[in-house]
């Protein structure tokens, strides 16, 4: 490479830095487009404003707030902060176009009674457009994403069979005041061989193909005085809603994995150890954390999960 200097220029002709590469490859010395000067000037003026606005430089253990700010309630009172995507986002929440449309949509469903949310087509579209978020964020930790429950723990939502009863009246019920379900534990009362009796009847009831003598010997105790199991589940273990007593007989098992047991044996034996153990399982209260309007969109929601009553 040389780096001679151009000999002088000649009218016209265009201006080289004057490095010359395998004798011919020269480099032009040609200004900058000027809108590109413009360009990278309006780009300087941009950041020194965004640095006037918005928070942008560290000081200390701090950093410049700006000068822009953001508006939002809180809390039923107007607060206004230096601008962060926190307070924006708040402020989007409130007052942005699908915020305001949503909140449109709350109002007109909460003045709508349960039958009319259910026929109405585009209330329900919203229903379930609302409320998945809802159940996402105060159900599922229990009920799952779908509704299906735990076995053993929490129970399914999606098969129409309620222990305190699915029409929207006591699904609403269950939402704002919570429930408590207990079963008392038969340790104490039973032996081990009648409760394996019990856990006999109870799966005979559900089409298991059990020993006749267990069986009969723990329809008495399920019927009778020792045991009192009709009490809350009926004579015909149908069940009671108003005691959150389940169905014993529809092969619907929420709290005793008996589908996963392996053979007749382990199943006798994951019934007799519940019955021998009881339960006692607490859903909590709703009306402090959710308004009417909101509770009514989740009862419509979880209404349509298992069918409805």
């Amino acid at each position: 490479m040389s780096t001679n200097e151009n000999p002088s220029k000649k009218p016209g002709e265009v201006e080289t830095t004057g490095h010359v590469w395998d004798a011919n490859l020269q480099e032009y010395n040609n200004p900058l487009p000027r809108w590109w000067l413009w360009g990278f000037y309006a780009t300087v003026v941009f950041a020194v404003v965004y640095w006037i606005l918005y928070p942008a430089w560290p000081v200390g253990d701090t950093f410049t707030k700006g000068l822009n700010t953001v508006t939002f309630m809180e809390d039923g009172e107007e607060r206004t902060m230096h601008w962060n995507t926190r307070a924006l986002l708040t402020h989007d929440m409130q007052s942005g176009k699908h915020a305001v449309r949503q909140r449109e949509m709350l109002e007109r469903v909460g003045e709508m009674d349960y039958d009319t949310i259910l026929a109405d087509v585009d209330a329900m579209s919203f229903v379930n457009a609302y409320a998945k978020g809802s159940f996402g964020t105060w159900c599922a930790a229990c009920h799952q994403t779908g509704g299906a429950g735990v076995i053993g723990l929490y129970p399914n939502l999606r098969n129409d069979q309620w222990k305190w009863g699915g029409t929207v009246a006591e699904i609403e019920e269950t939402l704002v005041n919570g429930r408590l379900g207990y079963m008392p534990g038969y340790r104490e009362t039973l032996n081990s061989e009648q409760l394996e009796q019990v856990a006999s009847y109870v799966l005979s009831l559900n089409n298991y193909d059990m020993d006749g003598d267990p069986v009969a010997a723990g329809a008495e105790i399920f019927t009778g005085h020792l045991g009192g199991c009709f009490q809350c589940h009926g004579m015909d273990a149908q069940g009671l809603t108003s005691q959150g007593a389940p169905n014993l007989s529809n092969n619907l098992w929420a709290l005793v994995d008996v589908p996963g047991a392996a053979d007749d044996e382990e199943r006798v034996a994951r019934v007799a150890e519940f019955v021998r153990d009881g339960i006692q399982r607490e859903m909590p209260a709703f009306a402090d954390r959710l308004s009417p309007t909101e509770i009514r969109v989740l009862t419509a929601y979880v209404h349509s999960l298992g069918g409805g009553q």
